[in-house]
């Protein structure tokens, strides 16, 4: 399957569960290339991730991410354009 490059955005509404959800960001680190936090003083704060990946392995991640209470995540994958 092809490797795909997208992005994965986080929103932390609540910080009861953010270590399941940093246990889940780190079984899924190989297809991680960037991770950014940036904290919000309204307590929602933002994790951006740049991911490469299979979209099986980016669907596993967000799909992950997104059963955790309290948290919401977005995705956007880039089409690959080699093949034309």
């Amino acid at each position: 399957m092809e490797k795909r490059v997208g992005t994965a955005l986080i929103q932390i509404e609540s910080r009861e569960n953010v270590h399941i959800l940093n246990d889940v960001i780190s079984k899924h680190s190989p297809i991680i290339i960037a991770r950014q936090g940036l904290p919000r003083s309204n307590g929602q704060s933002i994790i951006s991730l740049v991911l490469e990946g299979t979209t099986d392995e980016i669907g596993a991640l967000t799909g992950q991410l997104g059963r955790i209470k309290g948290i919401q995540v977005k995705s956007v994958l880039l089409k690959n354009n080699q093949n034309e």
